[in-house]
């Protein structure tokens, strides 16, 4: 029987986290007939090997070359002719229920996000990486995604349009110009993946948050992300927001030799202790503080060199 869904996922040295993934795709109940695709991205270390001695025994996808994510994904959907694809990545778990859902919302659909959250009872630390998605962020993260085979092929697949080591924004970008084809989007609560918590340090927080300078490129290429994704069309969030008005009011107070312009940071002044709060700890706040500062210059400086305002 010709598959009815394609499973598309990229793996490159994966080998620590693509045994679970494989296992929780060989748990699905309920989902239509399946074809499972495995895209070893050039790997340097035994993540083929791994998925060639699954039980599931998916389809592999060789590529000598390393390429983007995107790249990755088109040569697995076009190694299948399923009219219905799935996206997760290789350090991702789904729920037992999660194909069947996709799938079915894709009955009135074009495009779908399903949700994504650590393991349950996973403990996250405040420097560790991971991914939630509890609605139609706009963003369209393909740890959770399904779209139709014939959307997928009119927009020419994934364009990996930024040369980075680590992706971004290919399937927000992938998304929207199916959206703009006048695909149907939906967000389907009850297609879970379980994102793997990436242990972090300080040093690679504080890394990361230098990409928020990335944000003003993925706008200019998506603005429709002004009014889907944006807080108040302009600022990554909420916590941004009143990061910018605190150093604007420090900015000022320094410029006027006044200290009435620093009452601007009394909003952020209060999330921090929040955080510090939550955490228990006045370190982890403050090392969260210079992450929203970095973060803040890194917009700045995305936002004068791509032309488009991300603060």
């Amino acid at each position: 029987m010709a598959a009815a869904v394609a499973v598309v996922v990229p793996a490159r040295n994966a080998q620590a986290t693509l045994g679970a993934a494989l296992d929780g795709l060989a748990a699905q109940r309920g989902a239509p007939e399946a074809e499972f695709v495995v895209v070893d991205n050039a790997s340097s270390d035994g993540t083929g090997a791994l998925a060639a001695a699954h039980p599931l025994r998916p389809r592999i996808v060789r590529r000598d070359a390393p390429g983007g994510p995107g790249v990755a994904r088109n040569a697995g959907v076009a190694a299948t002719a399923a009219p219905l694809v799935a996206f997760t990545d290789a350090d991702c778990v789904p729920d037992p229920g999660w194909l069947a859902s996709g799938v079915a919302a894709l009955a009135g659909a074009d495009l779908v996000q399903g949700a994504v959250s650590p393991p349950p009872g996973e403990t996250v630390g405040p420097f560790d990486r991971s991914l939630w998605v509890s609605g139609d962020n706009g963003l369209y993260q393909t740890a959770n995604l399904f779209v139709t085979r014939a959307g997928f092929d009119a927009v020419g697949g994934f364009e990996d349009w930024l040369d980075a080591p680590r992706p971004f924004g290919e399937d927000t970008l992938l998304a929207w110009r199916l959206r703009r084809g006048g695909a149907r989007a939906a967000f389907c609560p009850q297609a879970v993946v379980r994102h793997a918590v990436l242990p972090g340090t300080v040093a690679q927080h504080l890394a990361e948050r230098r990409r928020d300078a990335l944000f003003a490129q993925l706008v200019r290429h998506v603005p429709e992300l002004r009014e889907a994704a944006l807080y108040r069309r302009v600022f990554l969030g909420r916590r941004a927001a009143l990061c910018d008005l605190a150093l604007a009011g420090a900015l000022a107070a320094n410029a006027r030799r006044s200290a009435g312009p620093l009452t601007l940071a009394a909003p952020y002044a209060l999330e921090v202790a929040k955080d510090a709060r939550a955490w228990r700890s006045a370190r982890v706040a403050g090392v969260h503080a210079a992450g929203d500062v970095i973060g803040a210059g890194a917009r700045l400086a995305g936002s004068a060199r791509w032309g488009t305002v991300v603060l």
